[in-house]
């Protein structure tokens, strides 16, 4: 049996899980103060906060510390890598503290774990980070010579269930093509062909606009609005990735708030839902096409997949592309040990960044 400590941060929080092999013996979700997550703080001070608040947890629970096979982090923003299960060293260490792609609370993973496991000689793995990239060449090209796209998305739960909804068809996921839709705060749809994620919206920057973030933007108009001096840059990303999308037109991020306003007879929020629908639809259809067309499933996840009316008003647009397969939630903890655990099995090969 191996028993694996698992770390997902986020801006103000960290979810911890410990798992017996596929088991989840502890879930728990620590809260973490405005004084603890300071953006003024140094990030190794941040990691060292959120580390004694897991230290603290686990002394709490009378849980001893040196019985961890492995720690598994979530991934931070990396360079671009293929899926798999990673080892993190002293480079992703480096790459990620110093925010040398990029910097999100995500990156705190490997800086909180990487000292923790030192102490006790186990290994620390990241499983399918944000930055997967396995793009084939055609989906790189952005219309602008220089401006690439890039393969930035919801990877870790994109690909546990894109093998969930193979799993379900009795299938490998290398045998089969899947359209997987991630509804959450940002919005990512990709196309998997035998194994592989060929293409996916940015979901900072590409596709359906979500609760706060834009998504694809008329190019001219945003133009002007960069050259209105009206933002800053700083002012015009927070716009784009945290003030735009449902919360621009509604005042919220709370997607149950959309919900019971339209089940008031807010017709604004059901037509801003009906939209968002819309754009998902389209690009659902985008990647069938990618696919040529041969699809198995579409399938539809994250925490607002929970949102029976708001999913079937997707499934009503693309149910003549394949079979529409709903699977709510973000099962993150548990697909982090998932891809530990097939290493630590020898079922697969821990890859070196």
């Amino acid at each position: 049996m191996f028993k694996m400590l698992v770390i997902n941060p986020g801006s103000t929080s960290t979810k911890i899980g410990i798992f017996e092999d596929e088991k989840p013996i502890i879930k728990e979700t620590l809260r973490h103060s405005v004084g603890e997550t300071s953006t003024g703080l140094d990030r190794e001070e941040q990691a060292r906060f959120r580390r004694e608040a897991v230290l603290g947890f686990l002394e709490q629970q009378k849980i001893a510390f040196d019985d961890f096979s492995a720690l598994v982090v979530r991934g931070g923003l990396l360079k671009p890598l293929s899926s798999g299960t990673y080892l993190v060293d002293d480079v992703v260490y480096e790459d990620l503290v110093t925010a040398k792609y990029g910097w999100h609370a995500s990156n705190l993973g490997s800086i909180i774990a990487l000292p923790l496991a030192r102490s006790l000689n186990i290994p620390v793995y990241t499983v399918d980070p944000v930055t997967v990239d396995e793009f084939e060449p055609s989906a790189r090209y952005s219309g602008l010579e220089g401006v690439p796209r890039l393969s930035m998305s919801h990877a870790l739960n994109l690909k546990a269930t894109a093998r969930r909804a193979a799993a379900g068809l009795m299938k490998d996921y290398e045998e089969v093509n899947l359209v997987v839709v991630h509804l959450g705060s940002g919005i990512s749809v990709s196309a998997h062909r035998s194994g592989r994620m060929i293409d996916v919206n940015n979901a900072n920057e590409e596709g359906p606009f979500s609760m706060e973030r834009c998504g694809t933007l008329p190019a001219l108009a945003l133009v002007r609005l960069c050259y209105s001096g009206s933002y800053s840059m700083e002012e015009t990303v927070r716009l784009l990735t945290s003030k735009a999308g449902i919360y621009s037109y509604l005042g919220t991020k709370d997607f149950s708030a959309v919900e019971r306003d339209i089940e008031a007879g807010n017709d604004k929020a059901r037509s801003v839902a009906e939209a968002m629908a819309y754009q998902v639809a389209k690009e659902i259809g985008a990647m069938a096409t990618v696919l040529n067309g041969a699809v198995d499933l579409v399938v539809i996840t994250g925490g607002m997949a929970h949102a029976q009316a708001f999913t079937e008003m997707i499934r009503k647009r693309v149910s003549f592309i394949a079979p529409v397969k709903i699977i709510p939630g973000e099962e993150e903890l548990e697909a982090l040990a998932a891809g530990a655990l097939r290493v630590l099995r020898g079922e697969a090969k821990a890859l070196k960044y």
